[in-house]
């Protein structure tokens, strides 16, 4: 609302409160990904979650949201919804390390995929969690 001056200080108070309150409720998370490829075969993936210790900086880039039922068990959640975590993941961006021999005619090839650690923001409601990477 405007007061008589033409101020809007009481409404951007009221919404940097109502912002900030629900700013309050995410956690952080640091979360890296890898998985290895030999000869077209998955042979190896991991995924490796942590709370993180100290406040994160940055800001949340375009989050990924998927129904929970009211668990907070944030590795559970993305196990349970694995191949859309993944793609999303792969629009992150990931790196790439490909290694390919030919020895007597006989092609040998690795890939490597890695998400580097990044610290993304999580916030759990009662059936959904939104992820959100910070940059």
């Amino acid at each position: 609302m405007r007061s008589r001056n033409g101020n809007h200080s009481f409404t951007r108070t009221v919404l940097i409160f109502l912002l900030s309150s629900l700013a309050l409720d995410a956690k952080e998370y640091l979360i890296s990904y890898r998985y290895v490829v030999k000869d077209a075969i998955l042979y190896n993936e991991s995924l490796s979650i942590s709370s993180s210790m100290t406040k994160c900086l940055g800001k949340p880039l375009q989050a990924l949201t998927f129904t929970s039922y009211g668990n907070e068990n944030l590795k559970q959640n993305i196990s349970e919804n694995s191949e859309l975590f993944v793609d999303y993941i792969h629009k992150l961006g990931l790196q790439v390390e490909h290694k390919g021999i030919t020895n007597n005619f006989q092609n040998k090839s690795t890939t490597i995929l890695t998400l580097k650690t990044t610290c993304f923001k999580v916030d759990f409601n009662d059936n959904l969690v939104r992820i959100a990477p910070l940059k």
